[in-house]
């Protein structure tokens, strides 16, 4: 970063400052997990069924082993001290300090959040932050949420919150917590709790400090403290407070305000398992993880500390009756000084009245100056949602397989080969990591991070770099250069986005970081490696692969294993391996600009893109080929024991992806690069059928090559389908099958009948288990590339004759980079009020109200094919954060800055 950038704002400068991970400002942020019960981590049963090991109603039993989790959270980049945000409505059966969902099993739909929040501001070293909780005012539904969504099958919506009636008249508090910085280690925090309903009620509001348990499983035995002290005691009259002693962090100060004459009551336990509750055993210590919840909910005052000393603290405000409209506010701050009359003195409020306005001027900088304000609003929320996802990630793979030396031994069953993730022995992760969903899926997924680290690109690269890296290294990728898919099982395969993220990253912080590019470069070889030695399994260039995120759009579950002899080649497999080598290609020649010895790299991935290319076109003994002449679309073929083979015929997102795997050479290759310039003219001289079809010189400048997997007929017919609005084309992107299939289509495979339908909601099939979709929704990330391939034909063929038909059979002809911008828009307009005040995405769920306490974003992990309603996931601001990448990436004309 240059010295004119960093002092494009105070946000900027303090990124100059603190580039690294352990960089003193981003040393404490959002880290606390939505989630930690119910993970894959916490999970030490013989079977592997994490959701039953430690279900929700042990969380506030139980000591996490690697996290804990909460409302509103922040901790240190380790974990080690969080605070967070309790409330009780003086009706539930347990105090609300964790979110509430359904199980795989329980959802009608699969895993499901049962909660409703919203990030709603952060800047990327988190000196600004503010999020809201929303909490009803009756006593939270947790039974009749589980059994009417029990009592509901695949073709019932998903039952609510909203729907139990517990927030009708706006029933609710309101609770917006924001934190600021005033230093590093000086924070902050304020809680502000809105009573939206018609009458008055009761509020218990908890801020809560602690620490994660590290001491009672054998590997550190050195426990923190966590003292309360009473006024006058190093506190002003009006001030209590909490003292944080710790190994690594030092000694911490947590202070509470008194609030209208109203001072908290200081309830300190200690966080360790109740065992006398949960396995009829002797408790380790005289009070457990819930002394606050029993003393709170249950009154009894033996449950928390009476001298004040443990590792758990809560600040317990009691406001008997808030009034209609009312707001509640109550003040807390952490420092290293010791609490004084400055605590909470007028600094106070201009370090958060600072921070909010350098946030303000921090994204005026960011957001485009073309956008108006509700696409400004839709990039800033989209950020939001990406810096609250960020979560500490903590597991040892080895250390949960062998177990804990102070622990009883994990079944024998886990030590077994078979066992989940037995292959990854060496994976050990402790770092701040962005996860695809705050609560549903808070763990990190490759592909997944990749997509996130191109929208954080935009607000912290560096950030987005470093978390590209970390899943090559030693301690994540796998010794065989396989790169960990997800924790349920690394060893499962996700398409290889790895190496366009960083190509993205690269240009979006300015082409400046070469030392980053060869970092990533080098990294990937090896996993380049490992795709080409483990799932080309005959050597020709044709791939299999499985999963790879196209999910239930095939005819049958190809993650399964085949009858012996049989293979699937897959159409997504090898565009996706296609695609990968284009981007390896693209870092090789950008490289190789100044270090010829990068040029040869380059005219490797050339050759191995030729060799993939001419194999989609035919392949093995009967010159099998994935293209369908007569269809003008690309499928998977099964290939029997025999040699035979079936062309699976279900047109989907599969035979859309061969329009990734397009990029073009610059005429300045021929200057720069003499080594891949002379391979690609032999090429030409001597293998013309190598290249008949994929490489194109009829560009304006005869030293421009265009490299592609489908000739310039074969892209005409499958863009024909593209822009087709009968089959892919949507109001709201690309669907990921064919709405052609709105009547059944069915074959028989390998003497059996399957068949196929169109849904462009959740999926009816239970083929992949709870969370089972694509059966024809649009899906955010696949689109964004696809947009972006369109765009690459259009900056080689710059004449702009180049068009086609969009919708097909309009009329309409456009070039591609204006059918991309179309398609950019179909997806932001996901998110966009149309004429009747509501956003498409919100569809019929309680979000679509159109008053004002509901006007909130939420970012869905995919979308209805035909409304664009969210579904899946409710908080996928990973992946689904694009938007903010498509509303904010530059356009010619484009101006730096967004003006405030």
């Amino acid at each position: 970063m240059t010295s004119a950038e960093q002092h494009r704002s105070a946000e900027h400068a303090r990124l100059a400052e603190s580039p690294k991970p352990g960089s003193p400002w981003r040393q404490w942020g959002p880290y606390v997990s939505a989630r930690q019960w119910g993970t894959v981590r916490e999970d030490y049963s013989a079977g592997g069924d994490a959701w039953s090991y430690l279900p929700f109603e042990h969380s506030h039993l139980r000591a996490y082993r690697w996290g804990e989790d909460g409302i509103a959270g922040i901790c240190d980049r380790y974990g080690f001290l969080n605070l967070g945000v309790a409330v009780w409505n003086g009706k539930d059966p347990v105090i609300k300090e964790r979110l509430f969902g359904l199980t795989n099993s329980e959802g009608n739909h699969g895993e499901d959040v049962k909660e409703y929040w919203w990030a709603l501001d952060s800047t990327p070293t988190h000196s600004w932050m503010q999020t809201l909780y929303r909490y009803p005012h009756a006593e939270y539904p947790y039974a009749r949420l589980r059994e009417e969504n029990g009592r509901r099958g695949r073709e019932d919506r998903e039952y609510e919150l909203a729907d139990t009636g517990v927030l009708d008249d706006d029933r609710f508090f309101d609770v917006t917590v924001t934190y600021a910085k005033a230093a590093p280690d000086d924070i902050c925090m304020v809680v502000e709790v809105t009573n939206h309903g018609p009458d008055a009620a009761p509020l218990h509001l908890l801020p809560q400090v602690w620490f994660r348990n590290t001491w009672v499983w054998g590997g550190d035995d050195r426990k923190p403290t966590l003292r309360r002290i009473d006024p006058p005691e190093l506190t002003p009259p009006n001030v209590h407070a909490v003292e944080c002693t710790h190994a690594y962090l030092g000694r911490l100060y947590v202070s509470a305000e008194g609030v209208a004459h109203k001072t908290p009551d200081v309830l300190v336990c200690e966080n360790e398992s109740n065992a006398q509750v949960l396995w009829n055993a002797e408790n380790r210590a005289a009070t457990t993880k819930d002394g606050i919840n029993q003393r709170v909910v249950h009154g009894d005052t033996a449950a928390v500390a009476a001298e004040g000393h443990g590792t758990k603290a809560a600040f317990w405000y009691v406001f008997d009756s808030v009034a209609p409209g009312e707001t509640v506010t109550v003040r807390l701050r952490m420092s290293p000084n010791q609490p004084s009359d400055d605590t909470f003195g007028a600094g106070y409020a201009a370090v958060l009245a600072d921070r909010r306005s350098e946030s303000d001027e921090f994204y005026a900088h960011v957001l485009p100056e073309r956008l108006n304000e509700e696409d400004a609003f839709i990039a800033r929320r989209a950020f939001a949602g990406l810096m609250w996802g960020k979560q500490i990630y903590r597991y040892n793979v080895e250390s949960w397989i062998e177990g804990d030396p102070d622990e009883p031994l994990p079944p024998a069953e886990r030590a077994d080969r078979h066992a989940r993730n037995a292959s990854w022995r060496h994976l050990a992760l402790a770092d701040v990591i962005s996860m695809p969903d705050d609560w549903e899926y808070p763990w990190f997924a490759a592909w997944d991070l990749a997509f996130h680290c191109v929208a954080i690109a935009h607000v912290d690269p560096d950030f987005a770099k470093e978390q590209l890296l970390l899943l090559c290294r030693e301690w994540a990728m796998h010794p065989n250069g396989q790169l960990p898919a997800y924790e349920w099982s690394f060893g499962d395969v996700n398409p290889p986005v790895h190496a366009w993220a960083a190509w993205q990253v690269w240009l979006i912080d300015g082409m400046r970081d070469r030392d980053f590019l060869i970092r990533i470069f080098t990294k990937l070889l090896l996993n380049f490696g490992w795709w080409v030695n483990r799932k080309d399994i005959d050597s020709s260039s044709v791939f299999e692969g499985g999963f790879l995120g196209m999910d239930n759009i095939g005819l049958f579950d190809r993650s399964a294993p085949l009858p012996d002899g049989y293979r699937l080649e897959q159409s997504d497999a090898t565009s996706w391996m296609a695609f990968y080598c284009l981007q390896m290609l693209k870092i090789s020649v950008a490289l190789a600009l100044e270090v010829k010895a990068w040029d040869e790299c380059a005219t490797k991935f050339l050759e191995h893109f030729l060799s993939i290319a001419q194999a989609m076109r035919r392949f093995g003994s009967h010159d099998v080929t994935l293209w369908d002449e007569e269809d003008g679309f690309y499928y998977d073929v099964m290939v029997r024991p025999d040699g035979s083979f079936q062309r699976l015929r279900v047109r989907s997102m599969v035979g859309l992806l061969p329009l990734l795997a397009v990029a073009h050479a610059p005429a300045w290759t021929a200057e720069h690069l003499p080594d891949f310039t002379a391979r690609l003219r032999w090429l030409q001289a001597r293998r013309p059928e190598l290249v008949e079809g994929i490489l194109d010189r009829s560009g304006t400048d005869d030293n421009r090559a265009l490299l592609s997997l489908m000739d310039p007929d074969r892209t005409a017919k499958v863009l024909t389908r593209l822009f087709d609005e009968g089959e892919f084309l949507s109001p709201f992107g690309i669907r990921s099958l064919s709405a052609c299939y709105r009547e059944p289509y069915s074959t028989e495979v390998n003497g059996t009948w399957m068949e196929i339908d169109y849904q462009p909601g959740e999926s009816k099939s239970n083929m992949f288990g709870g969370n089972s979709n694509w059966r024809g929704p649009i899906w955010f990330p696949v689109n964004v590339l696809l947009a972006d391939a369109l765009r690459v034909y259009d900056d080689y063929f710059d004449d702009h004759t180049n068009t086609f038909e969009m919708p097909t059979g309009s009329g309409n002809r456009k070039t591609p980079a204006q059918a991309a911008e179309e398609i950019d828009q179909r997806l932001v307009n996901l998110f966009r009020k149309g004429p009747d005040g509501k956003r498409p995405s919100d569809g019929h769920r309680v979000e679509s109200t159109t008053g004002p306490l509901w006007d909130h974003i939420t970012f869905s992990e995919y979308f209805d094919g035909d409304t664009g309603e969210g579904l899946g996931a409710s908080h996928q601001t990973g992946w689904t954060a694009l938007v903010a990448h498509v509303l904010c990436r530059r356009q010619p004309g484009d101006s730096t800055t967004r003006r405030s």
